[in-house]
């Protein structure tokens, strides 16, 4: 293939995922006008771009609305890339830059048949030494992690949860009620519940189906600068980092 002839083939290429990109932020579905504002190109060439990705099961075109959608292809594509990613190593570069942005503890947890168990941890170097440690299962109703899993777990699981914790009515309902909160709030902290003189926020990642994949958590003692209020740097910076993972994983 002639130098030309390349360039015009990876130009045509990029051409082309970009219209794809704009595609998948105006889903469900957009007209012409639509996407070729939005893509920056003229409707006439975002137009036969869009009749060579019909062509190959990358976009539709509804025949009443005249709008399009990515294709079956694009999903089948789109679903294979995520089936191949590892939370855990989409999260580690994000814990490390959480870890080094706070000078805290950060550890990650995911959902296994035991609860919330912790998977990675990011030591701070003048952080006290932690009980939690890889392979901790930390309870569901008197941890941050655990917590903030129980209030986005399927409803019969979290049913379950209850049951087994052999708590009253009444605490029951005082639980619900705190996991709508954090749904609400979209993070939680506790002082020394778990363990005294640890204080703890957690945040919860979300993968494409908007189910809890993990939950990011900042530990630290409760003299050092942890400080559980929504404005906080560290509560912003913890969001920042769980909402970017979950973005990685295909959250919306």
């Amino acid at each position: 293939m002639a130098e030309n002839d390349r360039r015009q083939s990876v130009g045509s290429a990029e051409v082309a995922a970009h219209i794809l990109k704009a595609l998948a932020d105006l889903a469900p579905a957009t007209s012409l006008t639509h996407l070729a504002e939005y893509a920056g190109m003229p409707a006439s060439k975002v137009h036969r771009y869009l009749q060579a990705l019909i062509a190959t099961g990358f976009a539709e075109q509804d025949s009443a609305s005249n709008h399009y959608a990515l294709g079956h292809e694009a999903l089948r594509v789109g679903l294979i890339a995520l089936g191949k990613m590892d939370v855990l190593k989409v999260a580690t570069p994000y814990l490390l830059n959480l870890r080094d942005q706070l000078n805290e503890t950060v550890f990650f947890a995911v959902w296994s048949n035991k609860g919330a168990t912790v998977v990675q941890v990011e030591q701070a170097l003048r952080s006290i030494s932690l009980i939690t440690q890889v392979g901790s299962v930390l309870p569901p109703f008197k941890s941050a992690t655990g917590l903030v899993f129980s209030a986005y777990l399927p409803e019969q699981e979290l049913k379950l949860l209850l049951q087994e914790a052999v708590i009253s009515e009444v605490e029951a309902q005082q639980i619900n009620s705190l996991l709508a909160n954090i749904r609400s709030q979209g993070w939680h902290s506790i002082q020394g519940l778990l363990i005294s003189g640890v204080d703890a926020i957690s945040a919860p990642v979300f993968n494409a189906r908007k189910q809890i994949i993990g939950v990011a958590t900042v530990v630290g003692s409760s003299s050092s600068a942890l400080q559980p209020e929504a404005e906080s740097e560290l509560v912003q910076r913890l969001l920042e980092a769980t909402q970017a993972i979950s973005r990685r994983m295909g959250a919306v």
